[in-house]
């Protein structure tokens, strides 16, 4: 039974391979792109690789601070503005983390009525009406500060 599934797995990893065909581009007389497995009669058509990836997208970079009037004037506020910046950053990333870990708090807790918990050194069931008592806390935490 191993000998079967370890062969069978191997035929179909190598089967993606076999069964990538050929792609087409080329452009018509009114310049649409056109793409397709077999090439025009006629006309030039390049083919495209189909195994290797594309690139990812490119990303938009990052727009250079320019410095205003009153940092070049004032370099002493320049820096208290750049401490500042970085202040409410690492706050919005702690935010972010927080609200992902009450979301999933809150996913767990509606999606799992037989949830344990540490209450006081010792793990115990949720009853229903702790379960539900603690979804209300979980969305009126997301309502405060998720939004």
């Amino acid at each position: 039974m191993r000998h079967v599934f370890l062969t069978s797995t191997l035929l179909l990893i190598m089967s993606t391979s076999a069964m990538a065909s050929q792609v087409y581009k080329w452009v018509d007389a009114q310049g649409m792109t056109h793409f397709g497995a077999q090439p025009p009669a006629g006309q030039q058509a390049t083919t495209i690789d189909t195994d290797t990836p594309t690139s990812a997208p490119v990303q938009a970079p990052e727009k250079p601070e320019v410095p205003t009037f009153d940092s070049i004037a004032n370099p002493e506020q320049a820096e208290i503005d750049k401490k500042v910046k970085a202040e409410v950053a690492a706050k919005a990333a702690e935010r972010k983390q927080y609200c992902t870990e009450v979301r999933t708090s809150l996913a767990q807790l509606e999606n799992n009525p037989r949830l344990r918990a540490e209450i006081d050194g010792e793990v115990r069931r949720l009853g229903e009406d702790e379960r539900q008592q603690r979804i209300a806390e979980a969305k009126k935490a997301i309502s405060e500060n998720c939004n």
